[in-house]
């Protein structure tokens, strides 16, 4: 694109040690895994870089820390080509580690460890940078730096769009009112709307909320509200093999998306793209794909 928008994405960084096994565990004992890889990761993370890999032009603030996982963090989102300026090193704090066993199926469990050392304050976040981004996108996993960024775009009058997935409903709850944009994960939509199915959680968030919701289900797609009625967009059918990273791939692709001046069923319909493609290889947002790839994709369909 000659004119790519800026995105900043606010939120979760972790270094991540990826275990292929046959069968997710059940119980104590010992599994060995049968492939294993390495890679930089967390939400606001690889939205970042399927941002980039996707078109977009793309800025990182986060916090890790200043130690050798987070040299390898930095070497790794800034050969994306990811702008990490304001990714915030801390000393004697550990950067962010989970563990992830992938089974056969695509389905993932995660052991995610961030040290309470890297502190909240969001106070040193530039609000112009903020303030002159064409969008943002935050995830609920530091709520005092998502809330900051989330109301100098919105007084700035820059799409303001969250990634809200499971956490405490309050917190959540917090988020979306402010966001221009709330993309629910299907935990997290049924934990604040009380509701047994997404299309019944729906209806409940888009009352609740001002701004556009939309509630991801993994196979299923995404669904939002035009008027009414609950709409559903299915993703590209794909042999899982990991799941890992699915959802902040969508996120960063529909947040571009939007950016670019797409309407909201053209960048779900991107979104879902990108991410079902990114589920068919192991190694959570390593396989992102490159806009040629969901465009050729789509037009196939």
């Amino acid at each position: 694109m000659p004119n790519p928008p800026h995105i900043v994405f606010l939120g979760a960084a972790t270094m991540d040690m990826i275990f292929s096994v046959d069968t997710l565990p059940t119980g104590p004992g010992k599994i060995l895994p049968k492939a294993l890889v390495q890679a930089a990761h967390g939400m606001a993370t690889s939205a970042a870089v399927a941002a980039v890999r996707l078109g977009g032009r793309a800025s990182l603030v986060t916090r890790i820390g200043a130690d050798l996982m987070g040299e390898h963090f930095l070497a790794e989102i800034t050969a994306e080509g990811v702008d990490c300026r304001h990714v915030r090193r801390f000393e004697g704090v550990p950067t962010p580690l989970s563990a992830v066993i992938v089974d056969n199926e695509g389905e993932r469990l995660i052991l995610p460890y961030y040290d309470s050392a890297l502190g909240s304050d969001p106070d040193w976040i530039p609000a112009g940078f903020i303030e002159q981004a064409d969008a943002i996108q935050v995830d609920i996993r530091w709520p005092e730096g998502a809330m900051r960024a989330l109301t100098l775009a919105r007084q700035a009058g820059r799409l303001a769009v969250l990634d809200a997935d499971t956490g405490p409903s309050d917190t959540i709850i917090a988020l979306a009112e402010r966001a221009t944009h709330a993309v629910f994960s299907e935990p997290a939509a049924l934990q604040v709307s009380g509701a047994a199915s997404i299309k019944e959680a729906l209806p409940v968030l888009d009352r609740r909320f001002a701004g556009f919701v939309a509630v991801t289900g993994g196979a299923s797609g995404c669904f939002w509200m035009e008027g009414e009625q609950v709409q559903q967009a299915l993703p590209p059918p794909v042999k899982a093999v990991d799941t890992l990273a699915a959802g902040d791939v969508f996120h960063g692709a529909f947040t571009l998306a939007i950016a670019e001046g797409r309407s909201i069923r053209d960048a779900i319909v991107f979104a879902n793209a990108a991410a079902a493609i990114k589920c068919a290889s192991l190694g959570g947002r390593l396989g992102t794909p490159d806009r040629a790839t969901v465009e050729t994709l789509l037009a196939g369909r």
